[in-house]
This record gives C-alpha cells, structure tokens and sequence, in this order.
C-alpha cells in the first residue's frame, strides 16, 4: 500500500527496495533536486515543520518537478533512512550515478582517494573538491565506501555536482593514469617535499591522490608518485584530521591549472 499524500498519514514500506535510496538532510535534499542528475520518486517532509522558509522554498521546487511529497513523523522518518539527522526531509531516490573511468581519463585535475575508510571524512573531502573545482574523483574500489546516503550527508550534497567514478582500485588507476602521461602527487603526513613550491609546476594533467588516518595512501602509489608532499606544521599536536588536510591540499593545488 503506497505512503498517503500530504493531508493524511503516511505508511513506512517495511523494506526499501535495494534499487532505492533514501537521502536524508535539507542540504543534501535541496543539492539532489537542484542537480538534477537522479530520479526522485517521493519526497517526504515532518510533520509540523511548514513554517520553516527552507521547508516552503524545498516544496516549491518538489511540486515544479513533479515530485509527490506525503508527511511523516520524526520516527518515521528515522525508520526510513536510519539516522537522527535527517532534519525533518527525506528523499527516495535511484543510487548514485556513477560515471566511468573512460569519461574522465583526460580531465586535466582528478583526484584519487585511496583507504579513506570513514564515509564521514569521504564527504569531507567531497565537500572540500567540489568548493575548491575539483569536479572529478576517482574513488577505490577497495577500501572506501561507495556514495551512501551518509557520505552524501557528510558532503552538504556536493556529491550531486561531482562527477564520481568507482570502477578500479587505487593502484589500477594509477598505472593507466601514468600511461596518459599524469603526473602523480600523493599527500602523506611524512611527506618529504613541501607541498608550497609543488602548487607552482606547470603540471598538465594531474593526478592528487589523499589516503585515510588509519591507512594512508599505499606504498605501491607512494612509489609510484613523482611528487609525496605534505603539509609543513608549525604547532604541537601530532597532525590534522585527514579531511582537513585534504581540503588544504585541494585549495592550494587548485581544481585547475594555475598560471
């Protein structure tokens, strides 16, 4: 039986469709409809939230699309997408749409993020690509989450302007990338060269791969990478979260080529 509309109460199907996802967050929300990249099949909003601007403005755009929206609770909305931070919307979507390796293989920016275990951090450093241009990202296929509702969340929904492709793992990526003639430079806490003078090489196509805090990136790309920087620290604490050095990192290397 489908959820009621809007003037009655709304029934939580008891199992979502593995072919579905429920995107939760008013940012995330507003960047999916905006983006215009997956089809959304029903919107659903908390009951009692009509006063908010951002709430009347999100359904506004939902009735321009097409888009049926039906009230819930604050528990049925958790049922739905599993988490307390849904902040009173929930989408249902198709999955991420992913794009292939062969769409990007000559962009001349990519980056690459290889063991960065924690979706959390993942839509961090999303978040900081899509601020600082880096509208490319090859994610490994082994060892980083794929593009769940909560890396979505953790992005404020700058995964829906990205282009995002999952077809390798990391050390894959980079040999077919070093055959296009990339230049490879990976961030490492222990980096040996300062990542200052590394931002003022005329690189033409490149190639920043960022690893986790728990692992970073492998030896086998270290190796392999013309240029290991890392970020100069003049404080006392050990070192940065690894978001937070990547989007240093994405700021000053540039989503584009410098000057």
């Amino acid at each position: 039986m489908e959820p009621r509309s809007v003037s009655g109460r709304m029934r939580i199907p008891r199992r979502a469709r593995m072919t579905q996802e429920y995107i939760h967050g008013v940012n995330p929300a507003f960047e999916v409809i905006r983006a215009r990249r997956r089809r959304i099949h029903k919107a659903y909003l908390q009951d009692g939230v009509d006063a908010s601007g951002r709430m009347k403005k999100m359904a506004v755009l939902l009735e321009s699309i097409a888009v049926p929206a039906v009230r819930a609770t604050k528990q049925q909305l958790f049922r739905l997408c599993r988490s307390t931070e849904h902040q009173g919307v929930v989408l249902e979507t198709d999955p991420y749409p992913y794009v292939s390796f062969e769409s990007l293989a000559d962009c001349p920016r990519l980056l690459l993020l290889d063991n960065v275990e924690d979706p959390q951090n993942v839509g961090a450093i999303l978040r900081s690509a899509e601020v600082f241009g880096w509208k490319d990202v090859l994610l490994s296929a082994k060892g980083v989450p794929d593009i769940y509702p909560s890396v979505v969340k953790a992005s404020a929904g700058a995964t829906e302007h990205l282009l995002i492709c999952r077809d390798h793992a990391a050390n894959a990526y980079v040999k077919l990338l070093l055959a296009k003639g990339y230049t490879i430079v990976a961030l490492d806490e222990h980096g040996p060269e300062d990542i200052g003078p590394v931002r003022k090489l005329a690189i033409e196509k490149l190639l920043l791969v960022i690893g986790g805090e728990h692992r970073s990136v492998g030896q086998h790309i270290l190796n392999q990478a013309r240029h290991v920087v890392g970020l100069r620290q003049r404080g006392r604490i050990q070192s940065l979260n690894a978001s937070v050095a990547a989007g240093i990192a994405l700021f000053l290397l540039g989503g584009e080529k410098l000057d």
